[in-house]
């Protein structure tokens, strides 16, 4: 079977370049592309894609319907059979606009790649994902061991994590001189943090207990000065490892280096909230857990505004919408609370909030 066309390459590599540098887009979505074409290509064994045609569209449709898993047997869900014609879509779209390839391709032919508009709606549909309380983080907390340098590190970044609302690979490139303790916030500096869409903000600390605030003022005092770390160390080290007393490689204590990703600390995620018996959340759920909370504190529009903003949203939009689910139980708390007469001060707030994001989204919608 052919494994290859070389006019297919050349034309993918000039698309995956045009992802990048011209439409901005990261890694994870030019690679998200490229196995999206190398999946078609499979299925049509190579063929030219000057051969194209919408009944290839229509076949491959069927045929990634019918595609199971190798080892668990199951179907392709259907996030992932629109994210993958989504994709193809896309190419087929800007080669129908490529030199060589107009006269032979039809722009409307890429359309065929849609799926049926029920089949969307559940592929896009948003469900409920699961948060974690925010009695839940305290108590993993509160059960970390803190006795061992390594340990106090895994305790501390937990505790920030919470405090902050930080991202996980921004946390991993953090130093030391992005916090600010005395004004209690941090200054997220993409050129030097790893941030979602390279955004520059300070976050400024939430209000979730001076416990856990103590927790990480404890770390960084401990690495300023029982290990003498600079402003540029990194602000949660990585495990140095070395041969040990048994001469096999073992943890001996912190680097100064940084952690290149951020699995190591969704593993210490995995590990902490295992030991405290508890259902693994990941880092990222930690915003979701804030969001909750500042629906619940915010008093005012700006209150929540700002709220979202320290997050790193530029508008509350984003925040209602990727984050602001409300969980059933909560759903049902509300709607007893609806049953009983509120304050006049309550209403107040509530509807300048409502006006505050229908404002938002008419300015989104002239845009």
């Amino acid at each position: 079977m052919k494994k290859h066309n070389p006019k297919n390459e050349r034309m993918k590599r000039a698309y995956l370049v045009f992802l990048k540098e011209a439409k901005r887009q990261n890694e994870a979505s030019v690679d998200a592309a490229a196995k999206a074409i190398s999946r078609f290509e499979e299925y049509t064994k190579c063929r030219d894609f000057k051969a194209f045609h919408f009944q290839q569209a229509v076949s491959f449709k069927a045929h990634l319907a019918k595609h199971r898993h190798e080892a668990s047997g199951a179907a392709l869900s259907k996030a992932t059979m629109n994210s993958t014609l989504r994709a193809l879509k896309a190419f087929f779209q800007w080669l129908a606009l490529a030199p060589g390839y107009r006269a032979r391709l039809n722009y409307s032919d890429a359309e065929y790649f849609n799926l049926s508009e029920k089949e969307a709606r559940v592929a896009t549909a948003k469900r409920t994902k699961p948060m974690p309380t925010m009695e839940q983080i305290k108590r993993v907390i509160a059960v970390m061991p803190d006795q061992a340098v390594l340990e106090r590190r895994d305790r501390a970044l937990m505790a920030f994590t919470l405090l902050t609302g930080a991202r996980d690979s921004a946390i991993a490139s953090m130093r030391l001189k992005h916090v600010d303790l005395e004004a209690g916030c941090v200054f997220q500096d993409a050129r030097e943090v790893n941030t979602k869409a390279s955004k520059t903000f300070t976050t400024y600390f939430f209000p979730v207990g001076d416990e856990v605030a103590q927790i990480v003022r404890d770390w960084i005092t401990y690495l300023r000065e029982e290990l003498f770390f600079g402003l540029d160390d990194p602000l949660f080290p990585k495990t140095a490892v070395g041969l040990g007393a048994r001469r096999v490689f073992e943890p001996l204590g912190l680097s100064r280096e940084h952690w290149s990703s951020a699995e190591p600390i969704r593993k210490l995620f995995k590990k902490a909230f295992e030991f405290a018996g508890l259902p693994y959340f990941n880092p990222h759920s930690f915003r979701k857990t804030l969001v909750q909370l500042g629906e619940r504190v915010c008093q005012s529009p700006e209150e929540f505004k700002a709220w979202s903003q320290n997050l790193g949203h530029e508008g509350v939009l984003t925040t209602f919408r990727s984050y602001g689910e409300v969980q059933p139980a909560r759903q049902s708390e509300i709607f007893s609370a609806l049953q009983r007469p509120r304050a006049t001060r309550e209403t107040q707030d509530v509807d300048a909030l409502a006006k505050a994001v229908a404002r938002e989204m008419r300015a989104q919608q002239g845009a």
